[in-house]
């Protein structure tokens, strides 16, 4: 038996090398994080021989060249125009289709169901020369829309299934109470449901989100002018057959990092939420 001095004692030594063991974890992950900001505030010559994380001279200017250069910030507007209206696409029609597959009851529900879910297991890239023959016959090669759709579809299934999981668990007395306020089926998913899914609808933001803003192949499939490219397009522009400018590369993958954890910082609260209600109601 321990006193409870020891136990006290043992209880507090395996919380310290708990939170250790995650200090480390979190370290090494951020660590490629602080090194590409080091690297992006340091010159072409001193990007490998100097291994301050801190550079004594950080060359600031690297933000402003990697923006400028290349059209950067052209590939840069374009990328949160395009994720911007995809992922307002995936949430608006994906929420739509999970509310229907969820509280709606017509005939081969199920099946349709599960044949969005049987999208999820096509990877991307075998579809490419499908999409491609689609989209050249539809004459939407090389524009923004032809871009943009295949994007929202891909985004669809996973959307629906995680939002129809968390329709399903909305209690239906709240359905019910708005029936008997007048509300029609439109008024219950707009008024009702869609607020009350705001944890859901966060993770499918943060998950499409990272999709779209990293996404790379299906660009240089469907788009040829520069002026449509997205962000991953322009990060090329640093890179020449023979040489590659490291330090405004950095700049540019830091400056194509922070939006995404701007995102990341504003939908957390909306997750936790989701993750302790999922908790009490468990």
């Amino acid at each position: 038996m321990y006193s409870p001095a020891q136990y006290k004692a043992k209880r507090f030594g395996v919380k310290l090398a708990v939170h250790l063991f995650c200090g480390a974890v979190a370290i090494t992950c951020l660590f490629p994080l602080f090194w590409m900001v080091s690297s992006s505030l340091k010159t072409q010559q001193t990007v490998f021989s100097d291994f301050n994380l801190i550079p004594t001279q950080p060359q600031w200017k690297n933000y402003l060249s990697a923006w400028t250069k290349g059209g950067f910030g052209v590939y840069f507007l374009n990328s949160l125009f395009y994720t911007t209206i995809v992922v307002t696409g995936i949430v608006l029609i994906g929420s739509l289709a999970a509310y229907g597959f969820a509280r709606l009851r017509f005939p081969g529900r199920q099946f349709l169901f599960m044949l969005f879910l049987a999208t999820m297991m096509i990877p991307i890239p075998g579809a490419f020369i499908a999409l491609y023959v689609l989209l050249n016959k539809l004459g939407l090669i090389n524009t923004r829309i032809g871009y943009i759709l295949p994007q929202i579809n891909g985004g669809l299934a996973l959307s629906i299934f995680l939002l129809k999981t968390f329709f399903e668990k909305l209690p239906k007395d709240l359905e019910d109470s708005a029936r008997i306020d007048g509300c029609g089926k439109w008024g219950i998913y707009w008024n009702l449901a869609l607020p009350l899914a705001k944890p859901a609808i966060a993770v499918v933001i943060i998950f499409n989100v990272l999709a779209v803003w990293n996404e790379y192949l299906l660009a240089m499939l469907v788009l040829t002018d520069k002026e449509l490219m997205p962000l991953q397009r322009g990060l090329m522009v640093f890179q020449g057959a023979h040489i590659t400018q490291y330090p405004l590369l950095m700049a540019g993958m830091t400056l194509s990092v922070i939006p995404i954890i701007v995102v990341y910082l504003f939908m957390q609260r909306y997750i936790i939420e989701g993750i302790t209600a999922g908790a009490i109601k468990g």
